[in-house]
């Protein structure tokens, strides 16, 4: 039985477990999770469960290749920390281990920061680039945002480097009542002048990206290859109202993935987020790992999780078909946390 590990991955881990546990062609698994909170969900799906120091550098490799040699870890899927794993996949091998993840490094570390990446993409014909501005003070701020607003758009900003919608904001062009405000519900808007204001508290701040809003339709392609990077399926989600999503066959979209995969070459899953503007579809970010609404993807009828998987032990995978023309939502499901053995001590390392 081949044994599989996550680090430190977000509570949707729970899902990627259960979908490659329960494949199709009934391979066994066993699964180990690692997380610094022993009660995190995400490890209730694993067949054991250890907690995972909060370190870093070399340290955090030691830790890893200590683990994967005491459990003999066949497969390595790691989430945190992926570009200093990446570094030392060779180490990985040398005791036996497989290791997940993009060893590409130039282009893992463009994927981790947009301004980088943009740069990377741009004037290429791969996929269109949002109108924006790389800042670190509050003057080069207010400059970027008369710049965006004079070319008659709306702006939004976010820091170059981040996962999801971590800093993310909207500039409202006019501020409202903050009495209601205060009793409505919390937005992702702010001013042009709480903004500036608050960015002029520091000389000098991290890389923040100033860029045109979007403001059309927002897809996320969760996208499988092979290990040399070479594209099996991609499937537009589309996301609507509230909890619902689309899973969509867009011809546009499916193109875009192809230049995106022929260009960069990930392997095994990688989710690429668009958006649409004036009819333009964008690119807001790519994520070199399984995407959080992976689960919700895998209602094509392709299990990406357990592709990706065989892909990564270096089997052979058929260009699956997904299904299209799916609606779909998700509800919280109770889970029990006390169900698996578990070390609430962390091993030496």
């Amino acid at each position: 039985m081949r044994k599989i590990w996550l680090n430190r991955w977000f509570s949707v881990a729970y899902h990627y477990v259960n979908l490659i546990r329960h494949n199709e062609e009934g391979v066994a698994f066993a699964f180990y999770g690692t997380h610094p909170n022993i009660d995190h969900v995400s490890l209730s799906a694993c067949d054991v469960k250890e907690t995972e120091p909060t370190v870093e550098g070399e340290a955090y490799i030691e830790f890893c290749l200590n683990f994967c040699a005491r459990h003999g870890i066949d497969l390595f899927i790691p989430r945190l920390h992926m570009e200093l794993i990446a570094a030392h996949v060779e180490r990985f091998e040398q005791i036996g281990t497989r290791v997940m993840v993009c060893s590409d490094l130039e282009l893992l570390g463009n994927m981790m920061n947009k301004e980088k990446f943009y740069r990377s993409l741009e004037g290429q014909g791969i996929v269109d680039i949002p109108n924006y501005r790389v800042v670190q003070t509050a003057e080069q701020f207010a400059q970027a945002y008369r710049e965006l607003t004079e070319a008659g758009e709306r702006v939004c900003f976010k820091p170059t480097e981040a996962e999801g919608g971590m800093g993310f904001r909207i500039i409202k062009e006019e501020a409202g009542d903050p009495l209601k405000e205060l009793y409505g519900w919390v937005t992702l808007e702010t001013t042009f002048e709480e903004t500036y204001r608050t960015l002029s508290t520091a000389e000098r701040f991290d890389d923040l990206m100033v860029m045109e809003l979007l403001e059309g339709e927002e897809y996320s392609i969760d996208c499988l290859s092979d290990a040399s990077g070479n594209l099996l399926t991609a499937i537009p989600r589309r996301k609507s109202e509230g909890r619902v999503y689309h899973l969509e066959y867009s011809e546009e979209l499916l193109a875009l993935s192809r230049r995106i995969a022929e260009n960069c070459q990930i392997p095994y899953a990688f989710n690429v987020q668009v958006k649409y503007n004036k009819g333009v579809p964008k690119l807001l970010e790519i994520n070199p790992r399984m995407s959080g609404g992976l689960y919700i993807t895998c209602l094509s009828g392709v299990n990406v999780p357990y592709l990706a998987v065989k892909a990564a032990f270096g089997e052979e995978v058929r260009p699956p078909q997904p299904e299209f023309g799916i609606k779909a939502s998700y509800v919280e499901q109770a889970v029990r946390l006390d169900a698996i053995p578990s070390r609430a001590e962390t091993p030496g390392f």
